[in-house]
């Protein structure tokens, strides 16, 4: 797969998105943008005891960053790490127009039939409202 000048890798439960993103961006020396999407914040929660309400918060998202940055250093592409919180394929979709995107590429499994028809799924909704081809790594 030749000319994805710029890879967006949605990564979700499985690090193998990045392994495979990575390798592929490698080859055709691509820049690179990952996104870990974090469920938003959607009302009161029990934060009592807790002085440094700003730190609970973020504590997640900080060790997820370094977690991905650490994952994907030494890497031969530049890479850009993005943490977002939302809806996970509207965040996906949004960050792929921003970074104007050639390519996305996200990790999908077998998935429980009856929580696919109640949820809907991630995979489906990015790949109908994509900007730009979406690969699929089995993970």
């Amino acid at each position: 797969m030749k000319g994805y000048r710029k890879l967006l890798i949605a990564v979700g439960s499985s690090k193998e998105v990045i392994k495979q993103g990575m390798a592929l961006a490698a080859k055709d020396k691509s820049w690179v943008t990952i996104l870990k999407v974090l469920p938003g914040y959607d009302g009161d929660i029990n934060l009592t005891g807790i002085k440094n309400i700003e730190g609970a918060l973020t504590s997640d998202s900080d060790k997820i960053r370094s977690e991905i940055e650490e994952f994907s250093a030494n890497k031969l592409s530049p890479v850009k790490t993005r943490l977002e919180y939302g809806s996970p394929h509207e965040k996906i979709l949004e960050a792929a127009e921003e970074e104007r995107c050639d390519l996305i590429v996200m990790g999908v499994h077998k998935s429980n039939r009856i929580k696919r028809l109640i949820q809907g799924n991630t995979v489906e909704k990015v790949i109908d409202n994509a900007p730009c081809p979406v690969l699929l790594v089995r993970i």
